[in-house]
């Protein structure tokens, strides 16, 4: 048990986990093993109650249920951030917030500039625009105590507002057609969530039991389902506490984060990272999408981070923490193109054509790969280790 509870507290496991759950998915798509990977995915699936009727293969389940939980656990972080952490006060907020904004808008301008003749492919402008934290955090947590604890906070505080602009982004431009039915019996389960808040309710059954509803009611009403998790977590209380005094959100958040890290992210990377290198030549890195994907995750998120950080602070909007310096915070900048697991998701919402996968996850993958071995390298060659005091 020693062992275990070691590995689930872990800062670095999350992350080696992912790295492993997506080379299983590329070493699948590229053996004989393939179709039944293949078939993994396409497993179907059915719920029905009554004339209610879920009827999906195992990768959406994994896209539009498992995921859910994922931003469940964002919307908790979010919400706990804004309270009483990071973002709780302009002068913890502004240079993350400055700083995400620039991420943002860079690699999107970048990826809309290579397809912008493409009525298709423009759909993906948000792919790059997104930073996996789990991947981002997991690198900075392995390379130790010689990084700044001021320099993970802002990468932290960073990714999360990435985070919420992807939310913001998922709810905006990729809506199918909505059934406002579903839309108004989806906002009649979160007014009883905000009800039970208000009353003081701290058990945690009744959300998770009204959460399922707001689910299913979004699943069906075309607006993507993982957004009722993020609605869910920023309803559940903070400041109320429960009978062992502790807070609903903070129990709920320390209870699935293990989950999360351990099972719902490592699935959905397995079920999304598989791709064929069969036939991969040079021009397809060159292919309008995946080289959209690729520069705006590697060049686009250091150029949008460092430029805007650099001009906020030029003007003293904000100021890089004391124990920080410019190459250092240049490495976290290049780690922020770790896109992979958003930006995968975003890609299975951009193009619902199955051709598009391929560049997309390669797109991903080699800007993420090329983030990461730059971010690294820079963080290496601007920091150094602390001492070890030896005493007598």
């Amino acid at each position: 048990m020693g062992i275990l509870t070691n590995i689930l507290h872990s800062k670095t496991a999350p992350g080696i986990l992912l790295c492993l759950s997506a080379l299983a998915a590329l070493f699948f798509a590229n053996t004989p093993l393939n179709g039944l990977y293949d078939g993994f995915k396409n497993i179907p699936v059915v719920f029905q109650a009554g004339s209610f009727l879920i009827d999906k293969p195992l990768l959406l389940w994994i896209n539009d249920g498992l995921m859910a939980i994922f931003f469940l656990l964002i919307g908790l972080e979010i919400k706990r951030e804004l309270v009483e952490g990071h973002l709780s006060s302009r002068d913890k907020a502004i240079l993350p917030a400055v700083a995400a904004i620039g991420g943002l808008i860079v690699p999107a301008l970048i990826y809309a500039y290579i397809n912008w003749n493409d009525a298709i492919a423009i759909n993906g402008w948000a792919i790059p625009a997104a930073t996996d934290i789990a991947f981002a955090l997991g690198i900075l947590m392995i390379l130790g105590d010689r990084i700044p604890v001021s320099l993970k906070v802002c990468l932290v505080a960073l990714a999360i507002l990435d985070d919420l602009a992807a939310v913001a982004i998922i709810a905006l431009f990729y809506t199918a057609d909505i059934s406002m039915q579903s839309l108004m019996l989806a906002g009649f389960g979160l007014a009883v969530v905000a009800f039970m808040n208000w009353r003081k309710v701290t058990s945690l059954g009744p959300y998770a039991i009204v959460g399922l509803f707001i689910w299913a009611c979004v699943l069906k009403s075309g607006v993507h389902a993982t957004l009722a998790g993020v609605a869910l977590g920023l309803l559940i209380p903070i400041k109320n506490k429960n009978k062992e005094g502790k807070s609903p959100l903070k129990v709920m958040e320390h209870a699935l984060h293990p989950w999360v890290a351990f099972m719902v992210i490592p699935v959905f990377a397995f079920a999304n990272a598989g791709i064929s290198f069969a036939g991969i030549t040079l021009e397809t890195f060159l292919q309008p999408i995946t080289l959209g994907i690729m520069l705006g995750l590697f060049v686009g998120k250091q150029v949008g981070v460092m430029s805007i950080t650099w001009l906020a602070c030029a003007l003293k909007i904000c100021r890089l923490p004391d124990d920080v310096s410019w190459p250092q915070f240049y490495g976290m900048a290049l780690l922020t193109g770790v896109g992979f697991t958003m930006s995968l998701f975003i890609g299975t919402l951009a193009f619902t054509d199955i051709s598009l996968a391929t560049p997309v996850r390669l797109g991903v993958l080699s800007g993420s790969l090329l983030s990461a071995i730059s971010g690294i390298t820079v963080l290496l060659l601007t920091t150094k280790k602390p001492e070890t005091v030896y005493k007598d």
